[in-house]
């Protein structure tokens, strides 16, 4: 009898022990939570005065799930402990909480158990658990360097500006725009405006966004492969999904706002394309914008509003429901209209359950933004592309905003906290996080036909 109760008593425990989805997402938590308590603090504000729980809560939020919607201006109000803290933020929920906590767990030369390697695999978003930690080593070393690289040259570049603060000011901005965060210390909420036309801010500043979105994964695919046709049909679907995009994006904004006086119209040919490129890569999660956002029209800005829901890349800095996903969904849909009952890519066929998985997080992901733009639409005072776009950047964790940010109410920062949380764990992992445990039937129920369309 005894053996039986604590063989039960052993089950219980078994059964409440929490899956890789609820520790990734309480460990997303946790950080914000300690990073909001730092922000409140009196050193981190440059006058001394205390910021609000709910600002600090936002900001903490918009830095760890690497967004840049700010309610405060980073640049004049944090002090430089506030701004620290801002960027460890941001560099360690770029990296993610796994691949911070391999770092500490090498550095102290502690083994890496089996269900410490399923959370990362669960956090990297990769398919096996085979080279989980090596990619993690990866991931911080290329990390390092890119940011020393971008940040060693903006550094220069603003050294020109800014004198010894612009060494600071270029190694601060490199981190956050390869973390895909946007968040930026040139003060009054104007981001890069002042550097439209600088050709050296523009195509650093890009390609930071753009490697840190790609993957990390697809980086070391690149690295090692250096052919197209030895390329994984993952880093093969990603490239050109962003190639494809990018380009695209530059076009379509190039055509609404070419004549547009408050935004390309007063530019050059150069400046003009360079915005256009620009304005057409920083949805893809990072938040930074060298013309102003809220002199847009209302159809550059729904079409940004496309580029924020696709977002980055997997295992990448960013969010979104992911190119691949938005890739494989039109692939998708164009073998339903061609007849073909298997979705091929590049001569792959793709599995079933991984096409459901990417209705399942489009869907989700469609009907949290339609849900907390509806809320706002209730609670803020705006009208109503703003408010879908201000949603759509938070869920895609982008942090462009047409300037209503500092003006929401406090249950409007509340819905964005939850929005942007979602956005950077995952609607679906979110989903799994908060679900019971699933349990396969043994009985399977008949068929039935349903008419579809």
């Amino acid at each position: 009898m005894e053996t039986e109760r604590r063989t039960a008593n052993l089950l219980d425990i078994r059964e409440w022990r929490l899956t890789p989805y609820q520790i990734l997402v309480l460990g997303f938590a946790g950080l914000i939570l300690f990073g909001a308590l730092l922000l409140t603090t009196s050193w981190a504000s440059a006058t001394g005065e205390r910021i609000s729980f709910v600002d600090a809560l936002f900001t903490a939020t918009s830095a760890v799930c690497v967004t840049g919607l700010v309610v405060v201006d980073t640049g004049t109000y944090f002090s430089l402990f506030g701004q620290m803290v801002i960027i460890g933020l941001i560099q360690t929920g770029g990296l993610g909480i796994m691949t911070m906590a391999t770092i500490v767990a090498l550095l102290v030369r502690k083994k890496i158990n089996l269900r410490e390697r399923l959370i990362m695999q669960e956090a990297l978003n990769q398919l096996t658990l085979s080279g989980v930690v090596r990619l993690t080593i990866y991931i911080i070393k290329v990390t390092l360097v890119i940011e020393f690289l971008g940040g060693t040259i903006l550094a220069i570049r603003w050294f020109l500006d800014y004198g010894p603060r612009g060494i600071y000011y270029g190694y601060w901005h490199a981190v956050s725009a390869f973390c895909n965060a946007g968040f930026d210390l040139l003060g009054n909420f104007r981001s890069l405006t002042g550097y439209v036309e600088d050709p050296v801010v523009n195509v650093v500043i890009m390609l930071l966004i753009i490697l840190g979105g790609l993957g990390f994964a697809v980086l070391a695919d690149i690295w090692h492969c250096r052919r197209w046709q030895d390329l994984t049909l993952h880093s093969k679907i990603v490239i050109s999904a962003t190639v494809f995009l990018i380009f695209f994006g530059a076009m379509v904004i190039l055509l609404f706002e070419f004549n547009n006086p408050e935004t390309l119209g007063g530019l050059s040919w150069h400046g003009k394309v360079l915005a256009s490129l620009f304005q057409s890569v920083t949805p893809r999660t990072a938040g930074y914008n060298t013309i102003d956002i809220g002199k847009l029209t209302d159809q550059t800005l729904f079409f940004i509003v496309i580029l924020m829901f696709i977002g980055a890349s997997p295992g990448g800095t960013g969010g979104g429901i992911k190119t691949s996903t938005a890739f494989l969904l039109a692939m998708a849909i164009w073998s339903m209209i061609r007849g073909q009952t298997d979705v091929e890519i590049f001569q792959r066929r793709i599995p079933t359950p991984t096409v459901y998985k990417a209705f399942a997080i489009a869907v989700i992901s469609a009907l949290l933004v339609i849900i907390v733009t509806m809320m706002l639409c209730i609670t803020e005072k705006a009208v109503f592309i703003q408010i879908l776009f201000e949603v759509t950047s938070a869920f895609g964790t982008v942090g462009l905003s047409t300037g209503i940010t500092p003006t929401l109410t406090t249950p409007g920062k509340l819905w964005l906290i939850i929005t942007m949380f979602a956005g950077r764990v995952g609607p679906l992992t979110l989903a799994l996080a908060i679900a019971l445990k699933a349990r396969q039937g043994l009985v399977r129920c008949p068929e039935g036909r349903v008419s579809i369309g």
